[in-house]
């Protein structure tokens, strides 16, 4: 055995011993401050910046904001859409009009914001907020109509502003005679709400799912100002209490939420006559979220987090660190043994692909054909079946296809030299279904290939720098034994993942380990990323890779209401896409939920969004 195995078996016997101590210390810990209330707590090693819907872009955003806000539609665990604030909705024929009716039992969280006008109407003075009592007020059509358009404003450049642009522009004349545009979101009334779409777009339904579309009331955006993503105003399950920044995040729950469920009851009472017991069935309806707070806690380093979770601090952990993998985790990607009276693992497909990417900027000194051979020659040259086996303890796909993820329309279908047609992520795959051959997309591991690439156009010995953060750090060390082995010269930079993502919108990344979740299930989702119209930062497209064909090809999906059709427009996309190799996928993932066997009702679904309003503590 190397002194380098010698080492790490070591290193993991440290661990699981100071695992134990800590489980069993736990036991005798004094757990009666919390006994009264039911808190779900959880730790974000990313950290969260803000809280308004418009910024939440990243999985640490949208969990959070998820807990506080709704929008008119949503996504069950099984990808189904179906209604939020929105009861009831209707698509035209031509599938460019949406309407929506609301409930009319929808309110904001109390807040102060909503008392400043009727304060000031009585007294006609300035307020302090300290004075004011908390309010609130009925969610109305109008609020959307707020809340989209200002998802749209350029002054606040809202990194989901791309969600819209499939709805149409409206020309308008201003008393001075210039020409402006507004866009056709219109309350009918106070509970229907129409959109109109400039072409038909079958996706869009899910797109309303999206955090970004949530409601806002106009109240708070005023009243707080820039503060609003500080101190949010939502109609979730949960309102916002308190945030010390770096340390605690807490949501307290909102008595005032909307969803209820009903619940099977019981009762008896003895009959003198019978001398039995006569049992009656009957049901109650119980308000949401069962949960009194959720509490988010921001220890950065995920092995003390992991320790923590261990003691019981922490009810969930999403994901697997490789310095504690092995300590959870078998070989192949089961829960150990010693775990699982405490712990229940939760395990299914995820529709994120995890990825390397190019900046193909104006500043490309290689010139296009040498640049293309590098970018081809590192896809070439990885090993993703051994990474993810290493590395991950087999958890994944390994990425030796395009963006498009296993399952959905669109995408290579492995191990039969087919793609997958128009089936709902949902719905399995029958086994009678005609089958299409196409042509080979994506880049197996073949580092011979990979070192002509380098030596025909002049490589061997080029230089790179991938940049990527503390939780991908094994991974970017593998690549870059690949590459070195191949000929190529790469260096790892590890940044923080706020600086990142800045960086990474910005343009100022030239090589970087990226990631995208779906929001909706429609390979639609992933394709944009690389339309010339969705440059960051505006848009997704970190790579500004830009193609005529393939932007005319996303256009002409866009229209197209057959779903094997689109189907197959999906497929071309995606292999001309990675013919010019803008990324080198390196896995398609799989959800991974550790839970506290005192949590019940947590569930996942396959863009692992965190819904809590249905979870007990028991």
């Amino acid at each position: 055995m190397s002194k380098s195995a010698i080492n790490h078996n070591f290193q993991l016997l440290i661990l699981h011993c100071t695992l134990l101590i800590l489980l069993f210390s736990s036991c005798g810990r004094d757990n009666s401050h919390d006994e009264d209330l039911k808190i779900f707590k959880y730790n974000e090693s990313a950290g969260i910046l803000t809280l308004d819907p418009i910024y939440a872009k990243d999985l640490p955003h949208i969990w959070a904001c998820n807990q506080i806000f709704n929008g008119l539609v949503a996504f069950d665990d099984e990808m189904n859409v179906v209604p939020a604030i929105a009861k009831s909705w209707n698509i035209s024929d031509d599938g460019k009009t949406y309407t929506f009716v609301l409930r009319d039992d929808v309110y904001f969280h109390e807040d102060t914001c909503f008392a400043v006008k009727s304060t000031r109407q009585q007294d006609n003075k300035t307020t302090s907020r300290d004075t004011l009592n908390e309010s609130t007020r009925q969610v109305v059509a109008e609020d959307f109509v707020y809340s989209f358009n200002r998802v749209l404003d350029r002054k606040l450049n809202s990194s989901g502003s791309w969600i819209f642009s499939n709805v149409n522009k409206r020309q308008q004349t201003t008393d001075n005679g210039q020409q402006t545009f507004e866009y056709a979101f219109e309350a009918i009334n106070d509970t229907i709400l129409k959109i109109e779409l400039a072409q038909p777009f079958p996706a869009f339904l899910g797109i309303l799912s999206m955090t970004y579309a949530s409601v806002v009331p106009h109240e708070a955006v005023d009243f707080y100002g820039t503060e609003f993503g500080r101190h949010p105003v939502g109609t979730g399950p949960f309102k916002y209490q308190y945030w010390k920044e770096g340390v605690k995040l807490v949501f307290r729950k909102n008595p005032n939420y909307f969803e209820t469920v009903k619940v099977a009851r019981t009762q008896g009472h003895k009959d003198s006559r019978s001398q039995g017991l006569k049992v009656f069935c009957d049901s109650a309806t119980l308000r949401l979220p069962y949960l009194d707070a959720v509490s988010i806690s921001f220890i950065i380093d995920k092995q003390v987090a992991f320790m923590e979770f261990v003691k019981g601090k922490f009810d969930f952990m999403s994901g697997i660190d490789a310095r504690y993998k092995d300590e959870l985790l078998t070989r192949d990607g089961q829960l150990r043994q010693e775990y699982e009276d405490d712990i229940y693992l939760i395990r299914e497909p995820y529709l994120n692909t995890e990825y390397l990417a190019f900046f193909l900027g104006e500043n490309d000194t290689l010139g296009k054909e040498r640049s293309l051979a590098l970018r081809q020659a590192v896809s070439y040259s990885i090993d993703r079946e051994k990474m993810l086996r290493y590395l991950r303890n087999g958890i994944g796909t390994p990425g030796n296809y395009g963006i498009i993820p296993m399952g959905l329309p669109g995408a290579w279908e492995q191990g039969t030299g087919d793609w997958e047609q128009g089936v709902p992520f949902s719905s399995p795959v029958p086994e009678s279904r005609s089958r299409v051959p196409s042509q080979t997309i994506g880049y197996p591991y073949n580092p011979k290939k990979a070192e002509q690439l380098l030596k025909d156009n002049d490589l061997l010995g080029c230089e790179l720098k991938l940049y990527t953060t503390q939780d991908y750090i094994d991974i970017a060390k593998f690549v870059q034994s690949a590459l070195t082995e191949v000929g190529l010269n790469c260096k790892v930079e590890e940044m923080m993942p706020a600086a990142l993502r800045e960086k990474r919108a910005n343009g100022n990344l030239p090589f970087f380990r990226s990631s995208w979740v779906a929001d909706y299930p429609d390979a639609e989702n992933y394709l944009s990323l690389f339309t010339t119209n969705n440059f960051t930062p505006q848009g997704p497209n970190y790579t500004h890779y830009s193609n005529a064909k393939f932007d005319e090809l996303y256009q002409k999906s866009l229209t197209c209401n057959d779903i094997e059709e689109r189907a197959r427009i999906y497929h071309e996309m995606d292999s001309l896409m990675m013919t010019e190799a803008p990324v080198v996928i390196l896995f398609y993932d799989e959800v991974l939920r550790f839970v506290n066997k005192n949590v019940e009702g947590l569930g996942s679904n396959p863009t692992n969004m965190l819904n809590l309003k249905k979870v007990k503590i028991n």
